[in-house]
């Protein structure tokens, strides 16, 4: 039957609406994504798996000295609640050592996102709050979303304390004009999600006890419909999965569309978690996230050996496939997976300037094409197929020491474990 993007831009437009963790509408999609799978004459699965949330109840920040403006924002999920908590503000920029210098019991404001080595920062020079930013300077209230942002567990091990997120052009507002000090409440409940992945197995003919794990989240971001990411890679991973229904493969391949991969890969970490049993059998990982922009070009991005990454540019150059080949980490559904030994292979098309936008309103489908669907999905197909249907496998099941390290950097593992030590001196 061959690979049909317009097929596959239908399904996308299908699953083109406001999915978040743990809601009804994560729910909606996997059942769409299920029926999808069940039309070709598979059996698939909705596994559901619990996921932290809470619930912000009160959010309010105040500039009281030199001058009296209140703002509005949204309180960090899982951060210390406070009420009327006065301090002094600091601008500390990107929290380095000389703007930490001296600000012990005050309210900070700091770039960007808030991520581990800033956040243990920020606790160690002994702050009472902070504050950060999101969207840019040319948006204004009517056309921007305010996000609610999470302290993530990584970052609670070290310690809570009350946190709010406000526009980018509010926080420019502050600085401008010499915020010294501030009022802020902070209130909010944690609470239990159900999540879920989506799966489906078809055995291999030859190899069955050899499985290759094909991976795309359908999970969104709020106020995002989420198509470029990742509604793309669940739909191109739904197009692979029908030309193997169609042509039986060697080894057995197990697609998973996973749920929650936006608040930290809480899908595919469910899915290793929970198959642990089965995981001596896995070789490989296939990846897909991000695609489907009429603008922008091609990565493959190996998280596994540099053998392999010239063994993948070379069948790409050799079958006329335009794909920028590189070994990397890269942040979405592989990493758990190379925490567990199995190496990976990730997809995706991203798109050149300012041809399509992730995390935020602007991910919508205007911007993408059946026909971008299809060009990935034609590489990928032909590189899962060639992988998968050979003789031996051509790349080893384990992660190179450099490649690990990596891994290691980017789930924090030294750090988690000298907070858990310190938490157990106290």
């Amino acid at each position: 039957m061959g690979i049909n993007g317009q097929r596959e831009f239908d399904l996308l437009n299908k699953i083109g609406f406001i999915r978040t963790a743990g809601s009804a509408e994560e729910l909606k999609a996997a059942e769409i994504l299920k029926a999808e799978v069940e039309s070709m004459g598979l059996e698939a699965k909705i596994e559901p798996f619990e996921i932290w949330d809470a619930v912000c109840e009160k959010a309010e920040l105040e500039v009281i000295e030199p001058y009296q403006k209140k703002y509005t924002v949204t309180c960090y999920k899982g951060c210390a609640d406070c009420e009327n908590l006065e301090a002094e503000f600091a601008y500390v920029d990107n929290g380095g050592d000389v703007a930490l210098k001296n600000v012990k019991g005050k309210i900070v404001l700091v770039n960007g996102y808030l991520r581990y080595p800033l956040y243990k920062k920020l606790m160690d020079a002994g702050v009472a709050g902070f504050i950060t930013y999101s969207g840019t300077l040319l948006e204004t209230e009517d056309d921007s979303d305010l996000f609610t942002r999470t302290l993530r567990e990584t970052l609670r091990t070290v310690g809570v304390i009350p946190g709010v997120n406000m526009r980018a052009t509010d926080a420019f507002d502050m600085v401008k004009n010499h915020a010294s000090k501030v009022r802020m409440t902070t209130k909010n409940h944690e609470i239990t999600l159900e999540s879920r992945n989506v799966t489906t197995e078809i055995k291999g003919t030859k190899y069955p006890d050899e499985v290759v794990v094909f991976g795309a989240h359908m999970d969104s971001v709020p106020f995002s419909t989420g198509v470029y990411d990742n509604g793309a890679g669940s739909v191109i991973h739904m197009e692979v999965l029908r030309h193997f229904v169609e042509n039986p493969p060697a080894r057995t391949i197990r697609f998973c569309w996973y749920g929650s991969e936006e608040i930290g890969l809480e899908g595919s970490k469910a899915w290793v978690r929970d198959h642990k049993d089965e995981l001596k059998n896995v070789v490989y990982m296939i990846n897909t996230d991000v695609g489907g922009c009429v603008l922008g070009s091609d990565t493959a991005i190996v998280l596994g050996s540099k053998e392999f990454t010239n063994y993948t540019d070379a069948y790409m150059k050799a079958n006329g496939f335009d794909v920028d080949v590189k070994q990397d980490i890269y942040s979405s559904d592989c990493v758990p997976f190379a925490d567990n030994g199995i190496p990976s292979i990730n997809f995706m098309r991203f798109s050149r300037d300012g041809g399509a936008f992730i995390h935020c309103r602007h991910d919508i489908i205007d911007f993408l094409s059946g026909d971008s669907l299809a060009k990935t999905t034609e590489y990928v197909t032909a590189f899962a197929d060639h992988v998968v249907n050979s003789v031996v496998f051509p790349e080893k099941r384990a992660i190179p020491e450099e490649m690990k390290e990596k891994v290691d950097k980017y789930l924090y593992k030294k750090e988690m474990e000298e907070a858990k030590k310190a938490k157990e001196e106290k």
